[in-house]
């Protein structure tokens, strides 16, 4: 009998993650932990240069690549890697690889991390600045429809399952 592979992901973050300096980065090491302690394979990239957090990545035995945005040699590496599920850890990086993983791989799962949804989190920001209550946003006062949170929108509808932490 012959065994199939371990699933493969593939997490895609805006930077290498630092483990106590963003919910980003806490959160991309929860993710390692989870899929390694469940057995996938697990490939880290992204377009930050290599560094000491790389490097802890590294350590753990996880393979990480630098790819730019719009970068041609994406195409062939996301193919070849052919990952279960694609996990992207901002909306902005989805919107910076996700066409290039859904031309590659079409049958992966594409999965974006949101921590929080950063459309209210600027709505609130915009609220607390102008000085309107934090009720404002759910009226006319604060618009939530920023050319930033269309973006983020549309990425979460790219996706095939988007992860939200918040309350609201």
């Amino acid at each position: 009998m012959k065994l199939s592979p371990p699933p493969h992901i593939l997490i895609i973050g805006y930077v290498w993650p630092e483990p106590c300096s963003s919910a980003a980065g806490i959160r991309d090491w929860d993710f390692i932990r989870i899929f390694k302690k469940a057995g996938w394979r697990i490939t880290f990239s992204s377009p930050s240069g290599l560094n000491s957090y790389a490097s802890a990545i590294e350590a753990e035995g996880i393979a990480t690549y630098t790819f730019k945005p719009n970068d041609p040699a994406f195409d062939p590496f996301i193919s070849q890697l052919s990952p279960d599920v694609v996990l992207f850890d901002r909306f902005v990086i989805e919107e910076q690889f996700g066409w290039r993983v859904r031309d590659q791989c079409p049958n992966a799962l594409l999965v974006l991390d949101t921590q929080d949804l950063h459309l209210l989190r600027r709505a609130r920001e915009r609220a607390l600045t102008s000085g309107a209550s934090l009720d404002a946003i759910f009226d006319t006062k604060i618009d939530l429809h920023s050319d930033d949170s269309n973006r983020e929108l549309a990425s979460i509808y790219r996706c095939d399952l988007s992860l939200i932490l918040s309350d609201f």
